[in-house]
């Protein structure tokens, strides 16, 4: 163990270079390097805005990008802050000492509530420039409103809520008219839903917001003084137009929930975490007397969305009777206080002051705090100045918060993408799970954490907790890249040898069964994991030796599975005289390799399993290599055992239908041995000719003569062709099959009537049967009495063959007659042809003058021709043109070298048909021999008619243009 440890760790230490010129701060035992080159930005970053106010500024709100201010006494100015240089101003036109008490802006920036001093209340839309009075609120002084964010809209506000300095709640609606300015009045009604009180009696309503749950459920939130209230119920879905009055109506009769602290600032003020824009707020802060309650609001609860309260105290330096808070402010992990001269922000995690921010007397003191909740942006002014702070990176440090405080998931989710601050974090949880003896979920944290390798690995060690070591090894090595491939085989060898060592000493203890069962699934998924498979399969001998050093071969044999090394399995199988679950292996994986090997093993112990696991591999099994199994086999096994070699072979023969001549000659071998009847009927099957057959004829001749099977013999010898000696064996078995050898030799008749005579000596000198050597006659036409007649010994009589002396007699007579009547028909048809021949000399057809050539259709008496007897009528030139082409080669040489001799003659006269007395006047041998050539040509090209004879049968399937000139024919047709 130790070695590999030292290996690994050689293998894992990495060396960290900084270049030069940058300042760094290495973390030796994490792998990091951290380096701040400049100033990190701080969380909130303030700006001051660039705005001289022409008058002290009296009040601020913002929401939406929009932002109202009041200044002096009678001017409101509007800016958008997406466009900041273009302000808009309205004047309150009031002549009185009227002074601006509060403004409420909604959460759309769209509706603008103006509480004055007076006990009156203004309204103003975004869309128009007139302040209107609200004459149903009159006489009531304004502290909060609760907007609808649910059915507001830029014209109207919906059901809202408003609450008084005497402590009343009131619901109202305001709404603006699209086809006038306003209508009657832009309030729609105004009137009591509750009344908030005190130990001491009605108190001022500080603070109101509404909130809606699941399932129509809302949750109204309302504060006085040192009182926090909450008002839950359901609207029915439909009926939210119709306002709250149903919810605050259930506590008519009793009070409802309600936080309550002693310290009294003379008011407090609420404020919400939302995180996204049109969510429900996920985080609340009320700063009251006692300090900031802060929590968060689950709307799942049945009764209260309050969750998570706790207290925070406010910092020593805040005195609530001299130097108390002005307002607060709440981000997602911080809350801000505004006092007279500066601003504190707390951490929500653990209550400490994280940012202070001092401000200027020249500013002079600070008035009020609020935030912009769609761009979390937060405004505070003076009467001269406004400032504006940018929250940036909130969520920075609140991992090492989280760390601190051991909530470590937390602590990891917010430092996610910081790498560095991850693995300070896991390796804090690590020693931590470490020291409260959660060994497992330690090993878990310090394998994804940098730090040495060994040092974890011995820790576990001195600890004694194996499986812990376990777990931290497979959890590093599922960590580990590809290319590492020296630490995944360092890991894989260790964790094999710890698995086995384990099993070991729970297999030895029946008490922790169960646990030796789990323990044994788990290596068994570790050996199958497909991301351990390629080192698995390189480093398998270490592997085999290590399984084979623990005696362990239950899980060698699973191993070599997963490696696919089936060949050690059905090895292991075969040792231990498992030969059917060997087989079950080979059939499973269908490797021909392996059923070539181990076949000869198996087949002396399960012979009928065997075939039938051949038969079902079917045509992926080459026969031939199996032969040497099965002939080995069928040497030393029985007849019953022999059946299953000659099943296999069969089905090779006959169902796959093998030509191999080593499988026939085989499957004739088990034949010969064993059924001879088989033997017959295959040879017969395979049929006689020669070239279809796939056995060896010599082979199996040698085969069936050892065995002494004279039929099996005889075929083969007729395949053979060798005649004489089938009749001859076939003689030593049955007359019958030499008769049926002896007529195979059709064409040859003397061979036929050779072997009849075999026949014959052998019925007559060996058997001495004369009527069946009489019945020899009569099967062989060939054969006749005089023939058998030397094969009969000087005592038979003549009566015994008298009948066939007669037939034979008979027959002779029957010929000489034939033999007369065709000479008869010679001579009558050499009579006839006579005839015919002096016939046609005589015969002649008539030319009319104005006769044609039916091939070139020019006046035929023009020049030498030819008259056909079915009327056609060619020049000579012509009809030799029409007929060459379509001679044979040898007739257009011929051709060729007889108009050459022609021409070589004496010149003939200009007519064709000239009188007989014209061709007398020349005499001599060249005449004669002109004539015959004449006679010669005429043969050839006059043979018939082109276009009644058989030339113009055999031209039907010529096509109408040549194919050579077919191009240059489609040319000329363009």
């Amino acid at each position: 163990m130790a070695s590999i440890l030292d290996e690994y760790e050689d293998s894992l230490h990495r060396s960290v270079s900084v270049p030069q010129g940058r300042a760094s701060v290495g973390i030796p035992h994490s792998g990091y390097v951290n380096a701040r080159l400049e100033k990190e930005t701080p969380i909130f970053n303030k700006q001051r805005i660039d705005f001289a106010p022409p008058e002290k500024i009296n009040s601020l709100v913002v929401s939406s990008n929009q932002l109202c201010m009041s200044l002096g006494k009678d001017t409101l100015l509007r800016i958008d802050l997406g466009k900041p240089d273009e302000p808009n101003q309205v004047e309150l036109g009031r002549k009185d000492e009227a002074k601006v008490y509060k403004m409420f802006l909604d959460h759309t920036g769209s509706h603008l509530l103006i509480a004055l001093n007076t006990s009156e209340c203004l309204y103003l839309n975004r869309s128009v420039q007139k302040v209107r009075a609200l004459s149903r609120w009159k006489g009531h002084l304004i502290e909060s409103v609760g907007w609808n964010k649910f059915l507001g809209s830029e014209t109207n506000t919906g059901p809202i809520l408003v609450g008084t300095s005497q402590g009343q709640i009131y619901e109202a609606e305001i709404s603006v008219s699209e086809g006038s300015l306003f209508s009657t009045n832009p309030d729609q009604y105004f009137r009591q839903v509750y009344t908030l009180e005190e130990e001491s009696g009605p108190a001022p309503v500080c603070c109101l917001e509404i909130e809606r749950g699941i399932e129509g459920k809302f949750f109204i939130i309302a504060t006085t003084r040192k009182r926090l209230f909450q008002f839950v119920g359901k609207v029915p879905e439909g009926t939210e137009q119709q306002g709250f009055s149903s919810i605050f109506a259930v506590h008519a009769d009793h009070l409802p929930s309600f936080r309550e602290f002693p310290a009294n600032l003379g008011f407090s003020e609420i404020a919400f975490y939302t995180p996204k824009l049109r969510s429900n707020p996920r985080s609340f802060a009320w700063m009251m007397g006692n300090g900031v309650l802060y929590g968060t609001l689950d709307y799942s609860r049945p009764d209260s969305i309050l969750s998570d309260e706790r207290v925070w105290v406010y910092p020593p330096d805040i005195d609530i009777t001299m130097n108390k808070p002005i307002s607060i402010v709440l981000t997602q992990f911080h809350f801000l206080l505004l006092l007279s001269d500066r601003v504190k922000a707390v951490c929500t995690l653990n209550g400490q002051v994280v940012f202070q921010d001092p401000f200027l007397e020249k500013f002079g003191l600070l008035t009020r705090m609020i935030k912009d909740p769609t761009v979390q942006q937060i405004w505070i002014h003076t009467e001269k100045v406004v400032f504006r702070y940018h929250v940036q990176r909130e969520s920075r440090d609140v991992w090492k918060m989280y760390m601190n405080m051991n909530k470590f998931d937390l602590a990891k989710e917010y430092c996610k993408d910081r790498p560095e601050c991850l693995d300070i974090v896991l390796a804090k949880e690590a020693e931590h799970c470490f020291q409260n003896k959660r060994y497992l979920d330690s090993a878990k944290c310090y394998a994804l954490t940098q730090n040495y390798f060994e040092e974890i690995a011995l820790k576990f060690i001195e600890a004694k907790q194996e499986e812990a070591l376990m777990e931290f090894l497979i959890k590093k090595l599922s960590n580990l890249k590809p290319s590492e491939k020296t630490q995944t085989t360092l890991l894989t060898t260790w964790l094999t040898e710890l698995y086995l060592n384990w099993l070991g000493i729970l297999q030895g203890d029946p008490s922790q069964r169960n646990l030796y069962l789990d323990t044994r699934e788990k290596f068994r998924t570790f050996l199958s994991s497909p991301k351990n498979k390629d080192c698995l399969f390189n480093n398998r001998a270490s592997i085999y030796e290590l399984l084979a050093s623990h005696g362990d071969t239950e899980h060698m044999v699973y191993f070599a599975v997963i490696m696919q090394d089936y060949e050690r399995v059905v090895a292991h199988h075969c040792q231990h005289d498992e030969y059917d679950e060997a087989l079950n292996v080979l059939s499973r994986h269908r490797d021909e390799k392996l059923f070539y090997k181990f076949s000869p093993v198996l087949i002396q112990h399960i012979p009928k399993k065997v075939v039938d696991a051949w038969i079902s591999m079917g045509s992926r099994l080459d026969a031939r290599n199996l032969i040497p199994a099965l002939v080995n086999y069928s040497q030393s096994a029985s007849t019953q055992q022999i059946n299953e070699a000659i099943r296999y072979m069969e089905f090779c023969v006959y169902q796959l239908e093998e030509t191999q001549q080593a499988i026939h000659n085989y499957l004739l071998s088990l034949y010969a041995l064993c059924r001879p009847d088989s033997l017959l009927s295959y040879l017969e099957q395979a049929g006689t000719n020669p070239n279809r057959i796939h056995y060896d004829l010599k082979y199996a001749l040698r085969l069936c003569a050892e065995h002494g099977h004279h039929r099996a013999c005889v075929h083969i010898y007729k395949v053979m062709e060798l005649y004489e000696e089938a009749v001859d064996l076939a003689l030593q078995v049955d007359v019958d099959l030499a008769k049926s050898c002896a007529d195979l030799p059709e064409d040859d008749e003397e061979l036929r009537k050779k072997l009849w005579l075999k026949i014959a000596r052998h019925v007559v000198q060996e058997e001495k049967d004369v009527k069946k050597a009489m019945a020899c006659l009569s099967s062989c036409a060939l054969l006749k009495i005089e023939d058998v007649l030397p094969f009969f010994p000087d005592f038979v009589t003549i009566d015994h063959f008298k009948e066939a002396i007669c037939n034979s007699l008979e027959d002779y007579n029957k010929h000489i007659e034939e033999l007369k009547r065709e000479m008869e028909e010679a001579t009558q048809s050499a009579k006839r042809i006579r005839e015919d021949i002096q016939e046609m000399r005589n015969k002649y057809g008539s030319v009319e003058p104005q006769e044609k050539c039916a091939a070139c259709d020019f006046p035929l008496l023009n020049r030498p021709f030819y008259l056909f007897l079915c009327g056609h009528m060619f020049h000579y030139d012509c009809l030799l043109q029409a007929v060459f082409s379509s001679l044979p080669a040898y007739k257009q040489a011929k051709l060729e070298d007889l108009q050459k001799k022609l021409a070589a003659t004496s010149q003939p006269s200009k007519s064709h048909h000239r009188p007989k007395d014209a061709d007398s006047i020349s005499l001599g041998k060249g005449q004669q021999s002109r004539e015959q050539i004449k006679a010669d040509i005429d043969d050839i090209v006059a043979a018939e008619c082109v276009y009644c004879g058989e030339l113009m049968i055999r031209s039907i399937d010529k096509p109408f243009i040549d194919p050579q000139k077919y191009e240059e024919e489609m040319q000329s047709w363009l």
